[in-house]
């Protein structure tokens, strides 16, 4: 499978990637552990490289602000980086749940709308001073 879309759609499936399974768990989804199972997303430009590392940014941002409570800890574990050479899965992780509709996944939509954060220019920082 190739990726044809633009940097629009890279981005709705970077959001997707970080509803869909939990990147605050070190190398470790679920009760599957090791290295193979560390949450990365591989980039073939600098402009999605950019752009996953923002929305990583992002993400970080909501859960400091207590805006997201869906994942196991509160730091973004994932690593972002310029994708390599590609290693298909095994044959047996093709359409896992497809071919064992009962079969073991922690992957689900953790929130169904990406929340909104504000801007630098949105927020009002409040000072007070003494009375004169």
């Amino acid at each position: 499978m190739k990726f044809t879309g633009d940097l629009n759609y890279f981005e709705d499936m970077v959001r997707f990637f970080f509803q869909f399974h939990d990147p605050t768990t070190k190398k470790r989804q679920g009760n599957d552990v090791g290295t193979q199972y560390a949450s990365v997303v591989y980039c073939y430009s600098q402009a999605q490289f950019d752009i996953a590392t923002r929305v990583r940014g992002e993400l970080q941002q909501l859960l400091d602000d207590g805006k997201l409570n869906c994942y196991e800890n509160k730091t973004v574990c994932t690593d972002v980086r310029m994708a390599t050479k590609f290693y298909p899965a095994h044959q047996e992780h093709q359409d896992y749940l497809a071919n064992n509709p009962n079969g073991y996944c922690n992957h689900r939509i953790r929130f169904k709308e990406w929340p909104a954060i504000p801007s630098a220019k949105d927020t009002t920082i409040l000072s007070t001073s003494p009375l004169q």
